[in-house]
């Protein structure tokens, strides 16, 4: 069995066997239900929402960067 603590803010750390087990990654939606005394954890849906400025990754170069600095 894999535990983990629960922190004074109700926080925890996934062990690392589970988030590779999950494929999970950092901005990942985990799942929860609740049944009886026990919880699933699930990796949630996938919404193929990118970050926010992810899209705008071609104008990330250090080229655009002096460009548009001044604006």
């Amino acid at each position: 069995m894999i535990t983990s603590k629960l922190t004074a803010k109700g926080q925890t750390t996934i062990p690392l066997p589970v988030r590779q087990a999950l494929r999970l990654r950092a901005g990942d939606e985990i799942s929860y239900s609740i049944e009886g005394d026990g919880v699933t954890l699930r990796k949630g849906p996938d919404t193929g929402a990118k970050a926010p400025f992810e899209t705008f990754n071609e104008w990330d170069s250090d080229a655009d960067r002096i460009a548009y600095r001044d604006l």
